[in-house]
Order: structure tokens, then sequence, then C-alpha cells
């Protein structure tokens, strides 16, 4: 996939521009990137705010034309996971995904992935928006002030990141990921999501709103869901947070 980055110095929410752009155009082609140095209207999961100043954060949507593997989309977010995981470890950093759209490095959050589907209107195409937010010069004290664990590229590796540079970084490896997933679905990325997601057998708490379901990771269904062995019998999770049990 051949990836195109249009860059702003601010938005609300990459994602809602994207989306809009699509609307307008939706001969838009798959691969385009829209990206802002500065956010301030961003969301992730359960409507959580994520906004950045400039030149703090990573903060950039990317359009997926899916075809007729829309029906795998819930899939696509890990697949963006598996590619900046390979990325941060290529720089030295030891991450690893966490189920169903984020990148930890020693249980602490670094990365999040929203996903959301838009369908055209007046045409019969869909496309697949996938909002990334990589923290990229947060400090110590500033992890310290989020209301869960974690922590960012400068604090890892103790250089100030260039957010530009980071974005570059990530382009191979979101190329490679996602069209193993175009050609495969989550089948193609399921050996290497379990091996480094897993492992099999691992003590898990679901919390998805104000549900928190316990049990062991089974493994993973055909679009990326969670099977979750529970004393009530197997159950299959499509969100939520995960902890460790």
């Amino acid at each position: 996939m051949k990836l195109q980055i249009e860059w702003f110095d601010s938005l609300p929410s990459t994602n809602t521009h994207l989306r809009e752009l699509f609307l307008k155009y939706p001969e838009l082609e798959s691969g385009h990137i829209v990206a802002a140095r500065a956010q301030t209207e961003g969301r992730g999961r359960e409507d959580r705010k994520w906004i950045s100043a400039p030149g703090r954060d990573l903060c950039f949507s990317l359009l997926v034309l899916p075809g007729a593997g829309v029906s795998s989309a819930p899939s696509l977010p890990m697949a963006a996971a598996l590619a900046v995981n390979e990325a941060l470890n290529g720089v030295g950093i030891s991450a690893e995904p966490k189920w169903p759209n984020d990148v930890l490095v020693r249980e602490n959050k670094i990365c999040g992935i929203l996903s959301e589907r838009v369908d055209h209107p007046t045409t019969s195409s869909s496309a697949i928006l996938i909002g990334i937010g990589l923290n990229v010069n947060m400090t110590s004290e500033e992890a310290d002030a989020i209301d869960r664990p974690a922590t960012s590229i400068r604090i890892e590796t103790g250089k100030e990141g260039d957010v530009e540079g980071v974005l570059d970084s990530l382009l191979q490896p979101l190329s490679a990921w996602i069209e193993r997933w175009q050609q495969g679905g989550f089948a193609s990325l399921r050996e290497s999501w379990t091996k480094m997601a897993g492992p099999i057998g691992k003590s898990l708490t679901v919390h998805d709103g104000d549900t928190r379901t316990h049990g062991t990771l089974a493994g993973y269904g055909d679009q990326g869901e969670l099977l979750l062995q529970t004393d009530d019998g197997l159950k299959t999770m499509w969100s939520g947070d995960v902890t460790n049990r």
C-alpha cells in the first residue's frame, strides 16, 4: 500500500477531518494520511480525550479501503498495532501489542488506536479510518499526572523525538502489515498477534463499561475477537480494556 501524508499545523481531530475528506471526495485513495502537529479535540476509546500540543505527540489518521474485507474491519486496528510495535522495537523500545488496539511498554501505554467505519451516502464505497496516537515527547512528570500508566519515546530513550520523523519511520511497517491484513484478514495476523500479545492461558480481566469478566486467554476468533475461558464457559469479547488478573 502506498501511503501519502497530508500535514496540518493544527486540527480538532484527524479522524474527523479525514472522515469529512472521504465524504466530500469518495475517490480518495486508500493510504491517505492526515497528520496534525497539534490536536485540540481528539478522542480515544470510550470518548476519552486525546489532546496534543505542538511537537508533543504523533496524531494521525489513515484511510483504508477494505473492499470485500470490510467484514474483517474489527481486526484492522490490530494490524496497525503490530506495525507500531515493530517500529518501536526497531529503535530499541521493548514494546508489545495489547488487545484490542493498544501498544504497551512494560505495561505502560505508549500508543492508542481508534478505528471508525464510514459508509459514503451516495456511492457503494466504505472506508475504515484508523486514528493513531503515539506518545513521543511526553515527560515523566506528564505521564505521572495521567490516570493510567503511560510512557513515551522520550521517557524510554532519554531523547526528544522528531514527531514528523517518527511518522516517517512508521510508513514501511504500516504499509506491510495493512497489506497483509488486506490479503488475508485476521488469519494472516493470528500467529504474530498471539505470540506477541499472549500467551494462551494467561489470566485476564476484561472491563467493558461496568461489566468485569474474569478468565484465561483461550485465543482469538476469526475477526480478532478475544476468546476468554471463564468459569461459565467460553466467552467472546469484542471490546473492552484488558488487565492482568
